[in-house]
């Protein structure tokens, strides 16, 4: 033992594993002595998000089994969803009654809520919690909102909560044609969300150049 004391001049120090630790080794004269164990932190792989159009949407939902999780605020949703879906908006209305934010709603219906029939909303702070309460992490999820925005942002939550199964449709359901889907409501996907004077404002426009192409004809 005195002799292997007195020789232990280190040539090369290598690492390999032995399951389940790894070791560090030191080459000595040609023998491997094992030296303290390294730890190693354990990665998880984290599933990527599936970006698709409608058609894709439509044979993710008939053939891969996906379910559809329309992510919108109750307003665009009562308008035209998708038959069958459920509804886990990621924004909710805001009704609080703290001065700043009686300040910003009223500020926002005298604009956006009555030019774009926008409502005054808030982050959904138990979205998260009411899809799990839904479904399971490895469910199939295909998550809808009215222009592409909303849905990105609900998948990422919903991957970082350990779902691995999401897809969401590009630039959201503004591009869905007319028929591609069963659906409920008062119009079509993609004109859920126009509301407010804009509407109004289009329609007389149409009635007019109606009128000016029959007084020029």
């Amino acid at each position: 033992m005195a002799g292997i004391g007195t020789c232990c001049t280190t040539l090369s120090s290598t690492s390999f594993r032995t399951s389940p630790l790894e070791f560090e080794s030191l080459t000595i004269r040609g023998g491997i002595f094992l030296g303290k164990p390294i730890r190693r932190r354990a990665l998880r792989i984290r599933a990527e998000v599936s970006y698709v159009n409608a058609d894709e949407a439509k044979k993710l939902i008939a053939v891969e089994g996906y379910t559809v999780l329309d992510v919108r605020d109750k307003s665009q949703f009562d308008r035209a969803h998708i038959k069958s879906c459920y509804h886990v908006p990621l924004f909710i209305e805001n009704k609080d009654n703290d001065l700043g934010t009686i300040v910003k709603r009223t500020l926002h219906n005298n604009f956006s809520g009555l030019f774009f029939g926008l409502p005054f909303t808030k982050p959904n702070s138990e979205f998260v919690q009411s899809v799990k309460s839904k479904f399971q992490p490895g469910n199939k999820l295909l998550l809808v909102c009215q222009e592409g925005l909303r849905s990105t942002a609900a998948a990422n939550k919903l991957e970082q909560a350990g779902f691995e199964n999401v897809a969401c449709i590009i630039s959201g359901l503004q591009t869905v044609k007319p028929g591609t889907f069963d659906t409920v409501g008062t119009t079509e996907l993609q004109d859920a969300g126009k509301a407010g004077l804009i509407t109004i404002q289009g329609k007389i426009s149409a009635v007019l150049g109606t009128v000016l192409v029959h007084i020029f004809l």
